[in-house]
């Protein structure tokens, strides 16, 4: 990373201002952009003017965004934040006084109505679900951050579900920096997951639904480091190219980072507040990136130099 060069794009719009810390954008077919609001615990459309609408109140922490089979979507909510705001700033600082555990929900847009569909995995409750990507197989593969406390903290872990609410399967455990960003490649034969407090992207091969292949001891839970991200860098959401890349919201140094399979750093963006947190993409040639600015509640978007990866049921 340290020979790439930090890029400042000139062509960065601003699409929606007064958000209470956006995330999980999805472009959606009409050419708005469904996103969550997490401190305020609903989820809300951006029209392609910047009007904005809202979609439905779950409640907790609607925390990451997925369109689901029929267009339905499906909400990773985290249970919900404590929050700290001063000027210009706004961010989570624990758990809510009333957090008992995280959730999936699927939601009709149309209705605003809201479907639990998992608050466990077995015994385990789920802690502070966070990003999900479908894989075209009838299921969905999630990410949970665990939950951090003032002095203890929950192990983050992957999952996959049904999209039905049938069945769920703890695939990777444990994540002790917070399982984040979630994303298949192009053949779907790639799990990537970003680990945030660390700043590492890690890799699983998807053998099948809820089946991951794993390595041995010493990785902490199967998964082979793509990328060890340098300095103070924190990780959040990520979305996969067409190509295959992997575009990774940079928490700290304010960056969108292009990270090729292989590992290599191919681009850096830079974003105009330091927690860029997700990204997606979208238009006619989805080389449209839409990205929430979640410290100062905006979505902006700009043109990205590859096309992204057109998801399942977009």
């Amino acid at each position: 990373m340290t020979a790439t060069a930090a890029e400042t794009p000139r062509d960065l719009r601003i699409l929606a201002e007064g958000l209470r810390f956006p995330e999980g954008p999805v472009a959606m077919p009409d050419g708005s952009v469904a996103l969550v609001e997490i401190e305020a615990g609903r989820i809300t459309r951006v029209a392609p003017d910047g009007t904005k609408s809202v979609i439905a109140r779950p409640g907790g922490g609607p925390n990451g965004l997925a369109l689901g089979p029929g267009g339905s979507l499906y909400v990773t909510n985290n249970g919900g934040f404590a929050w700290h705001e001063e000027p210009g700033m706004l961010r989570p600082v624990g758990p809510s006084a009333d957090y008992r555990g995280g959730r999936i929900e699927r939601v009709d847009p149309a209705t605003g109505a809201v479907t639990v569909l998992y608050e466990r995995c077995g015994e385990h409750r789920l802690c502070g679900p966070n990003d999900l990507v479908f894989d075209g197989q009838g299921g969905f593969w999630f990410s949970d951050l665990g939950k951090v406390r003032a002095r203890g903290r929950d192990h983050g872990a992957v999952y996959w579900a049904a999209e039905d609410g049938s069945r769920i399967v703890e695939a990777a455990h444990p994540v002790p920096g917070g399982a984040n960003g979630i994303g298949l490649s192009p053949d779907g034969k790639t799990l990537y997951v970003a680990e945030t407090e660390t700043g590492r992207l890690w890799a699983f091969d998807v053998l099948g639904p809820g089946v991951l292949r794993k390595e041995p001891w010493p990785s902490p839970h199967g998964g082979r480091l793509v990328c060890q991200f340098p300095g103070f860098r924190r990780l959040d959401s990520l979305a996969v190219t067409a190509a295959g890349n992997i575009v990774v919201a940079t928490l700290v140094s304010g960056e969108l980072t292009t990270v090729a399979p292989t590992g290599e750093i191919l681009r850096v963006v830079r974003m105009p507040e330091r927690m860029p947190t997700n990204i997606c993409f979208g238009g006619p040639d989805m080389r449209t990136a839409y990205v929430t600015l979640s410290l100062t509640g905006r979505l902006v978007s700009l043109p990205w130099d590859e096309p992204g990866l057109r998801l399942p049921h977009s």
